[in-house]
């Protein structure tokens, strides 16, 4: 393998290598999102229920004024009545008293649908802000140990990146060029191992001609089938060193 050959395949290895850290620090990045966003759902979702509260309890009190209004209506009325002197005013004042007195039962009865309703909202909300409580508790626990990994991660990925730009150096700028334009065209795979006359990138087998090029010292030879790069990895090497 030339010298052109083998540094672009390692190059290749410590681009994977960063790609791969990335796409593990994004996978726990979103899981970080995912816990911050079911807390935030929660809180919103207990924000909304106080609300409603508030909104019961503001008509509780319109109506409890309501009472207080009609409890002084009747009580006017009701001293009006030992003044009265004629039949007809004494039964008219009377159904005022009536009528205002049906008015009082009706929204008595209304607040203790409210008070009921207030009763259930409160211990509604009392559960979902201990669940809360629970699930930021679990979800820092959990977030921390995603943040650790990231710090892994990304110590990971800065030391590759310099050792890249260290590999990178010892490459035309044109080769580096067709390189990247390789890897955003192949799904990150710009250079692939050819093995037996096939080539491990796409599979396929290779022409012998093609096959055989491979062999000469420092020849860039692109699978005719995908167009990636092609080496032959020395016998007994996991990595291209």
């Amino acid at each position: 393998m030339g010298k052109n050959v083998k540094v672009l395949a390692q190059l290749q290895e410590i681009d994977l290598k960063i790609d791969s850290a990335r796409g593990e620090k994004q996978s726990f990045q979103e899981g970080i999102s995912a816990l911050e966003t079911k807390v935030e759902e929660m809180r919103q979702d207990i924000a909304c229920q106080t609300a409603e509260l508030e909104a019961v309890e503001g008509e509780k009190r319109a109506l409890e004024e309501n009472i207080a209004a009609e409890t002084d209506a009747i009580a006017r009325s009701e001293t009006r009545l030992r003044d009265i002197k004629t039949q007809k005013e004494y039964q008219a004042v009377s159904k005022e008293i009536a009528a205002a007195k049906k008015v009082k039962s009706e929204v008595e009865e209304q607040i203790l649908q409210i008070i009921t309703r207030s009763d259930a909202l409160k211990a509604a909300i009392s559960d979902r802000e201990r669940e809360l409580q629970e699930l930021e508790t679990a979800s820092g626990g959990q977030k921390g140990e995603l943040l650790a990994r990231i710090e892994k991660l990304d110590a990971i990925i800065d030391e590759n990146l310099a050792s890249r730009e260290a590999t990178a150096q010892a490459i035309s700028p044109s080769m580096i060029k067709k390189y990247t334009m390789l890897r955003e065209r192949r799904q990150g795979v710009a250079i692939v191992e050819a093995r037996n006359g096939s080539c491990l990138g796409c599979n396929m087998n290779l022409p012998p001609q093609v096959f055989n090029s491979l062999f000469k010292i420092d020849s860039l030879v692109a699978c005719p089938h995908c167009q990636r790069l092609l080496f032959l990895r020395p016998e007994g090497e996991d990595t291209i060193r």
